[in-house]
């Protein structure tokens, strides 16, 4: 498998990469990210055998269809990290929740979010390949809640590896943010930023393309890299638990191999709802893929309007802080697979030039025949916790956003709601959405409030975050991001 540029190439860098570059340097030229040249085709001999198949079983298939260079024996090991979730064969179970509607719960993972479903296996395959190599990697993170956690996990004490992770001060659960404060590796360094997700994402890319950062970090041996989705190694693996997901239904009989259904994806970065995109591209029947955003809604104006204008909006804090995101990176894979490298970069020019950019009317129709999207304020997200509580079902702030979107089925079938969140990371909302009341409580009163009223466990990994001590309190400003890592590397040197 070859990888290309979004934005073209420059004549500085490589025409074609492998996956282990994409994955080792993610900046491509002018600051575009890179995708797969072509796309393996999931054929008839495929869907007859991948409901039989387990979660590791059909990773596999899957990963060694794209013919990516890891050895086998590495993607093995990387895959049996799915024996540490709640459930190791059957680490994304699919939850009924009536006729129409089933939830792929993403979550039972080491950190409690999606992101795992994806860093777990990545971190193995990258710290298998700064070893292979014999060279020093820094991984960069920005998250707006649940990468950062992930990555940490993920790299912890890995050698030859070495990561910063950024988050907004203010802008993450209390739990997010103690999974990034406790962590415990020698090796990570976490910065709490003034500022927002978009700030923390737009100094990872800064860092990316800084030729004076990369000399910086020559100089010491080190190369730089990233976890966020950015990096083609994460989208990957958000392509397997869909079609993973599809499987289960036809398993269950609730569906026949070849029926088409719909895909309804929280969404922010937009790396989950690309990966299910990718998966509709090898063949898997979705009718269609429903975004649904919180009052951040720039991905529903873009599907329903074919405007992405960022020029005169500003960030909005809500109790799905995880979508709180303006700049949705991974759009731009999605507009050269459809559109080509040539019109992504005029895109990208004009929304980093004038902060907005339009889709002509016949690029417009093109999207709206694969996505449809809605957003959904926090009344409604507090509304439908409390509804589906009271059904007997728990879900987050992130995951009610889902149930905007059944109003855009236009044919009846079976719908595939991704959970991105156990409710444990989003107690305070959920609790005072039960009560009935605005006021919130601190984290720790929250999940007691809500394991004593519905009668749930709250994990030992969760519970444990109220007892560890704080290793990481750095805030900085954003101008300083770039001295404090250099410090850091040095320290550690």
């Amino acid at each position: 498998m070859n990888f290309v540029e979004t934005r073209g190439n420059d004549g500085q860098k490589p025409l074609h990469v492998s996956f282990s570059q994409a994955i080792l340097s993610p900046s491509a030229s002018f600051g575009g990210l890179y995708v797969p040249k072509s796309f393996p085709s999931l054929d008839s001999e495929f869907w007859a055998k991948a409901s039989h198949m387990n979660y590791q079983e059909l990773a596999l298939f899957i990963l060694q269809a794209f013919g990516i260079d890891i050895p086998e024996t590495v993607l093995k090991e990387a895959l049996s990290l799915y024996e540490n979730f709640d459930n190791p064969k059957d680490p994304a179970p699919l939850k009924k929740i009536d006729e129409n509607h089933f939830v792929s719960e993403l979550y039972h993972g080491p950190t409690r979010a999606f992101k795992d479903m994806a860093l777990q296996p990545f971190g193995h395959i990258l710290s298998h390949l700064a070893k292979e190599h014999n060279e020093n990697y820094l991984i960069l993170a920005a998250t707006s809640g649940d990468t950062g956690p992930a990555t940490l996990e993920s790299f912890s004490d890995k050698p030859n590896i070495k990561v910063v992770c950024l988050y907004p001060d203010g802008g993450t659960s209390d739990v997010q943010r103690l999974q990034m404060v406790s962590a415990k590796g020698e090796n990570l360094k976490v910065l709490g930023i003034h500022g927002n997700f978009d700030d923390a994402q737009r100094a990872l890319k800064n860092l990316l393309n800084s030729s004076e950062f990369h000399e910086s970090l020559r100089a010491q041996n080190i190369k730089l890299s990233a976890a966020n989705s950015v990096n083609f190694g994460r989208i990957i693996f958000q392509i397997i638990y869909h079609i993973y997901a599809y499987t289960r239904l036809v398993k269950s009989n609730e569906i026949t191999t070849g029926e088409k259904v719909y895909f309804t994806i929280p969404s922010g970065n937009f790396g989950n709802a690309l990966g299910a995109y990718y998966a509709k591209k090898m063949g898997l029947p979705i009718e269609k893929i429903l975004i649904t955003s919180n009052i951040n809604n720039i991905l529903t104006e873009l599907f329903t309007t074919g405007v992405y204008d960022i020029s005169n909006r500003t960030l909005l804090k809500t109790t799905s802080p995880a979508m709180d995101i303006l700049i949705s990176s991974n759009v731009e894979r999605l507009l050269y697979d459809i559109f080509g490298s040539d019109r992504t970069k005029e895109l990208m020019d004009l929304l980093n030039k004038n902060g907005k950019y339009s889709l002509t009317s016949d690029e417009l129709v093109k999207l709206q025949e694969i996505f449809d999207a809605d957003f959904a304020d926090d009344a409604f997200a507090k509304s439908t916790m409390r509804q589906m509580a009271q059904n007997g079902y728990i879900i987050d702030p992130h995951t009610a956003t889902c149930f905007k979107a059944t109003p855009l089925m236009k044919k009846p079938l079976k719908n595939i709601l991704c959970s991105t969140a156990e409710w444990t990371k989003f107690a305070p909302t959920l609790f005072s959405t039960l009560q009935g009341i605005d006021r919130t409580h601190s984290d720790k009163v929250a999940l007691e409030g809500v394991s004593n009223t519905l009668h749930v466990r709250i994990p030992s990994m969760i519970q444990n975050l109220f007892h560890a001590p704080i290793r990481h309190d750095s805030i900085v400003n954003k101008d300083d991001i770039q001295s404090e890592v250099l410090r850091f590397l040095e320290e550690r040197a």
